[in-house]
């Protein structure tokens, strides 16, 4: 195609793999664990996340999810101006194709002509806005996975202007009506406050989005705006594209919007709930099914419950399809529809054994996010950063056995004459210098209570025998399992 003018990626081996294999495995994946809202026929519109796939490709795939019976000839993807604060216009990609791993997108040049001509104040011919602009790009490789045949037209909305969303939405209409044609906005949510704010932000976020109603969501934004949330610096950083996406979604017949899922960067096994990005994916139809919304309600139960053995098979699956993901796609699993025992802040280890021999364990002591979540990102942990091993290749996936420890809450002791070899974990602390044992350890090694202690010594840096004198103890319980004994 050295003919044709064709926009380069830009974002490939960033926001998503590079690789075409990798990438594509990583597409099927999300598709094939896509939320499905039964009844959801036909979008005309939606509404996706942009961010790297490892965070919101699990999101963005459930909105794709939604269109697998419907066959479209053209998919406009309305992109997010990142680029050019000062454009306030829409910016028409004027060329041949987007390139990605996967291929060339071509670009149905007649639609583009034709959106110039219905909106000629409003729109412009302008590769400048695309060539570094990561919204569009990274809806082309879904696109070219779930309707390879499908043209696209890459449009980037420069302003929140109401009235310039509304013409073009207009035009949109217009143009695309008695086509089969899909409306794609490219729009992430909450920008930056924790977890639990987002999930209340982005809820308000969503439930204006499904109305419809630009002036409900715009109204809800600027309420966001105004309540002064912590680190809140958006609420929707694709206000523009979702508000075009709204004016021609309605002209075209849509009478309703759905939520079809949400999540944010913290429910990622690599997020971090302090500091988070919301996503959302959104369909408009003609006969929209009942909205309901599903945000992650952590289960803080006042007594801890132990696991079913199918609470302990998903786990390990969890765990090793996570790494297996890693190794294959360069992305994640998106931890969901565990049961509430899996849901509740535990405490957790995740060792790696090869040929019985240790390959990697690394856990967190302290229960502050769901167990779910902690386990895959243990698993990645264990698998990637016990400074110990060298890191683990996908060669040794098939030889590696996976085990988990889920422990109890910690308590103080007295003494080590209140510690029991074989039931109890220990955390021993000295002088500012700590090491933890799980309660599996000692009876692995054969080892006695001073000969344990004495070892822990030496993991903090100690010398042995230090523990008994001003040491402090901890002690804590675990329910052991591995995949060898869970079938």
């Amino acid at each position: 195609m050295t003919n044709f003018d064709i926009r380069e990626p830009v974002v490939a081996g960033k926001f998503y793999s590079e690789n075409a294999v990798r990438l594509r495995l990583s597409i099927e994946k999300f598709l094939q664990e896509a939320e499905e809202v039964r009844g959801s026929t036909n979008p005309v519109a939606m509404i996706v996340p942009h961010a790297g796939y490892i965070y919101s490709g699990q999101i963005c795939a459930d909105g794709f999810r939604q269109t697998a019976n419907s066959i479209y000839d053209i998919v406009v993807i309305l992109g997010t101006n990142h680029t050019s604060p000062n454009f306030p216009k829409i910016s028409l990609y004027p060329g041949d194709g987007f390139r990605t791993p996967l291929g060339t997108a071509m670009i149905e040049k007649e639609v583009v002509a034709a959106l110039l001509k219905e909106a000629p104040d409003e729109c412009v011919a302008d590769q400048s806005l695309h060539m570094h602009e990561h919204s569009v790009e990274v809806m082309v490789p879904f696109v070219q996975v779930v309707f390879p045949d499908a043209k696209i037209i890459p449009a980037v909305v420069g302003s929140a202007d109401l009235r310039i969303a509304e013409r073009f939405g207009q035009a949109l209409a217009k143009v695309l009506k008695n086509r089969k044609a899909l409306i794609v906005a490219s729009s992430d949510l909450s920008h930056y406050p924790s977890a639990e704010d987002a999930a209340m932000v982005d809820r308000e976020t969503l439930e204006a989005m499904s109305s419809m109603d630009s002036d409900a969501f715009r109204t809800i934004l600027q309420a966001h705006r105004k309540r002064g949330i912590p680190h809140l610096s958006t609420s929707a950083c694709g206000e523009a594209p979702v508000l075009v996406a709204m004016s021609a979604a309605r002209l075209l017949g849509a009478t309703g919007g759905m939520v079809v899922s949400y999540a944010n960067s913290g429910d990622v096994p690599i997020g971090d709930r302090a500091r988070v990005v919301g996503y959302g994916a959104v369909i408009f139809s003609k006969e929209p099914p009942k909205n309901i919304i599903k945000t992650k309600q952590y289960n803080r139960l006042a007594s801890l419950v132990p696991l079913a053995q199918s609470d302990k098979k998903a786990l390990l699956a969890f765990a090793r399809e996570t790494l297996s993901r890693v190794f294959t796609t360069d992305t994640v699993p998106l931890p969901r529809n565990f049961s509430a025992a899996l849901e509740q802040p535990r405490g957790v280890f995740v060792t790696l054994k090869k040929k019985g021999e240790l390959r990697g364990c690394i856990g967190r002591m302290i229960g502050d996010e769901p167990l779910g979540k902690l386990v895959g990102a243990m698993a990645i942990q264990s698998a990637f950063h016990d400074r110990r091993f060298q890191q683990l290749s996908a060669a040794e996936m098939k030889e590696v056995e996976i085990e988990i420890s889920v422990l109890t809450p910690m308590k103080p002791v007295a003494g080590a004459e209140d510690i029991v070899v074989g039931r109890d974990g220990v955390l021993l602390s000295k002088d500012g210098r700590s090491a933890v044992f799980l309660p599996q350890v000692a009876t692995e090694q054969g080892w006695s209570l001073e000969e344990m202690l004495d070892h822990l010594c030496r993991k903090a840096g100690l010398a042995a025998g230090s523990w008994k004198k001003g040491a402090q103890f901890s002690t804590f319980q675990a329910e052991v399992f591995s995949e060898s004994q869970i079938h």
